[in-house]
């Protein structure tokens, strides 16, 4: 029997609007033995049996890989019959984590010894009273929308047939375990401003989980919660931009607590604001996290020990159903953040992470363009691409490959990858890749200077060494991963040729290679992409290397250091282990001693991009990567063998 063979999408009778929040209703019997509930649905729920949460938080899918979960419902079932509701929330436009589909919910219950019970026209269903729908207030274009919860209108009624809609989904199921949720995150500091019309809490560092909160309220009123990762002038920064960090929740007279299961806040501080003083018992989250095990190690210095720490903390809390960049602002799952983020779980936790790795792969993998390219994140609504971010595909799966020896992920997105490698191919001239066109185009690669072009660029650009480079290095991987599964390598010889020519790039007066032919941008990012690609031989990777170190190129920011200490490394480890150790130690120690438990965005923190700065961000633990290698960071006898 294969899944939801008797089940159908359903949703309100009513119709679908973008923020929408609705609830379904259904009863099953129960009389003993082994219970699972199998559901997915477009694009969150929530799910309770008997009044008690079980389970929460769809996995970011496509229509063609849509994901279900299926859960042992046992324990939550009392002998008899059993009420069954699922919140669904239907977003319903372009999102960096979600694409546009048909609002619906798809499940079946199965019972020992029970007919199954499965979502049909009469389970009932109504748009949920106390959530407002079709609000649409964003917090970020990444993110979506917030919510605003009003307890005065909770009811039992309203509720009615619901209707089949007509999805077109191939199931598959979720290909890592969910998400564990804790116990509250306890306050670590609460102030009570304004007479308790304004209470400010600390949860001593960051942390990701769902929004709660326990307050005692005078009368029925507004509360509006904000939280973000620093205070300024005291305050958390709420509105950022056009960003809004905040929800509002309608408090009763009396008693109110309350969770949401579907939002996820990464904070360490939140605000809670009313017209009339409150009483605040508890104000934060419960944390949810991808639960792995960190490798034990033996490291020397207590510096050390605290930026190994700190990156692996970053590392776990941007672990949702798949990677994100941040917690804060985004939540977002990016090809070339995800590699640093792969590279470094591979060493630091037990078994190398790699079921949670092969998932999110096969998640990039199933991204669906017609030009070719991945899209900016994945799932992804926007139609923006970033060209530099879609070699990092091909470039993971080849690292994967080579440190796991599995070649069926490789052979089963050996296709996907040569359409990325073709709309490179299909956009060169004069035997180099250009620069992309296009409004939907962004030619970026690292937020240092000279390494970020203009959105939608419309007239033709010549091309820059950086997208050769990555075209380069890529091909060699793709060719690689050909060999391993003895398929053909459609490629053969475009890589040296592309190599020759790119030495356009070089000649300047210093000996390094230009981002731009006759042109002087010196970048470490383009120069150290030339030493990984093949381009630079290896006497004029030794420049390249010195020049660096002396300060004769751009900087790169913390998102491409991989790319650097390893270029580095892989030139002359004798000669450039101290700089690498002694640069790692001098950045990550600003952090640290600023009393972050994480690490940054950028060095410059939250001040950067215009006070949008993330204080959590997965690509920045490179140096967990960089002390494994060079031996900074030993995993000790009990943990040795548990690592890849």
């Amino acid at each position: 029997m294969k899944v939801f063979e008797n089940s159908k999408w359903i949703w309100l009778a009513t119709g679908e609007c973008a923020d929408q929040y609705v609830d379904f209703c259904d009863r099953v019997t129960y009389r003993r033995g082994a219970a699972i509930m199998r559901l997915s649905c477009d694009n969150d729920y929530t799910l309770y049996i008997n009044g008690r949460y079980v389970a929460s938080n769809q996995y970011g899918d496509f229509e063609h890989y849509k994901i279900y979960d299926e859960l042992d419902i046992a324990d939550f079932l009392q002998v008899g019959e059993n009420d069954v509701r699922v919140l669904v929330y239907h977003c319903g436009v372009d999102t960096q984590r979600y694409i546009p589909a048909k609002a619906g919910l798809i499940y079946e219950i199965l019972c020992e010894g029970e007919a199954p019970v499965c979502s049909r026209e009469a389970v009932l269903s109504r748009q949920d009273p106390a959530y407002a729908s079709g609000r649409q207030v964003l917090i970020t274009g990444q993110l979506g929308f917030s919510f605003y919860y009003d307890a005065t209108k909770c009811t039992d009624g309203g509720y009615a047939p619901s209707v089949a809609v007509d999805k077109q989904c191939t199931f598959y199921p979720r290909p890592i375990k969910k998400a564990a949720v804790h116990d509250r995150r306890p306050m670590q500091g609460v102030t009570r401003l304004n007479g308790g019309k304004r209470w400010r809490v600390d949860l001593g560092g960051e942390a990701v989980g769902l929004p709660t909160l326990e307050v005692i309220s005078p009368v029925a009123q507004e509360l509006t919660v904000s939280w973000g990762e620093h205070l300024e002038d005291g305050e958390v920064r709420r509105i950022i931009g056009k960003r809004d960090f905040s929800y509002v929740y309608k408090a009763t007279e009396g008693l109110n607590r309350f969770t949401d299961y579907m939002l996820r806040l990464g904070c360490r501080y939140l605000e809670i604001a009313s017209d009339e003083p409150i009483e605040l018992l508890y104000l934060g989250v419960l944390p949810q996290v991808y639960e792995v095990k960190a490798v034990d190690c033996e490291i020397e210095t207590d510096l050390d020990r605290r930026i190994y720490d700190a990156c692996v903390n970053t590392l776990k809390l941007c672990m949702m159903e798949h990677y994100v960049d941040c917690p804060w602002r985004e939540q977002a799952f990016y090809t070339c953040d995800s590699r640093n983020q792969i590279l470094c779980g591979y060493d630091a936790f037990k078994g190398g992470n790699v079921e949670y790795v092969r998932a999110n792969l096969r998640l990039v993998g199933m991204d669906r363009r017609e030009d070719g390219h991945l899209a900016i994140c994945f799932p992804c609504g926007s139609p923006l691409s970033i060209p530099s971010f879609s070699l990092y595909y091909p470039i993971a799966m080849n690292d994967y490959l080579q440190k796991t020896g599995d070649d069926s992920l490789a052979r089963e997105m050996l296709s996907r990858m040569q359409e990325i490698l073709e709309a490179m191919r299909r956009n060169m001239k004069n035997g180099l890749v250009c620069t992309f066109e296009g409004e939907n185009m962004w030619n970026f690669y690292d937020w240092s200077k000279y390494s970020q072009e203009k959105l939608r660029i419309e007239k033709v650009s010549p091309p820059d060494l950086a997208i050769n480079c990555l075209f380069v290095w890529a091909l060699d991987c793709f060719e690689r991963m050909c060999r391993a599964t003895n398929e053909v390598f459609p490629y053969e010889g475009l890589a040296e040729e592309i190599r020759a020519r790119a030495r356009a790039f070089f000649g300047t007066p210093n000996g390094i290679f230009t981002m731009h032919a006759g042109a002087e941008e010196y970048t470490t990012l383009a120069n150290v992409l030339a030493i990984h690609s093949g381009v630079a031989t290896a006497a004029q990777a030794s420049v390249i290397c010195e020049a660096i170190v002396a300060g004769k190129t751009e900087p790169c920011t913390l998102s491409m250091k991989m790319l650097e200490y390893t270029a580095l490394l892989q030139t002359d480890e004798k000669k450039y282990r101290d700089f690498v150790l002694e640069q790692i130690r001098e950045n990550y120690a600003h952090m640290l001693n600023s009393g972050s438990d994480t690490v940054w965005e950028t060095l410059n923190g939250a001040s950067d991009f215009k006070n949008a700065g993330s204080l959590c961000h997965g690509w920045s633990a490179v140096p967990v990567y960089i002390y494994h290698r060079l031996g900074i960071a030993v995993p000790t006898e009990s943990t040795r063998d548990a690592a890849l």
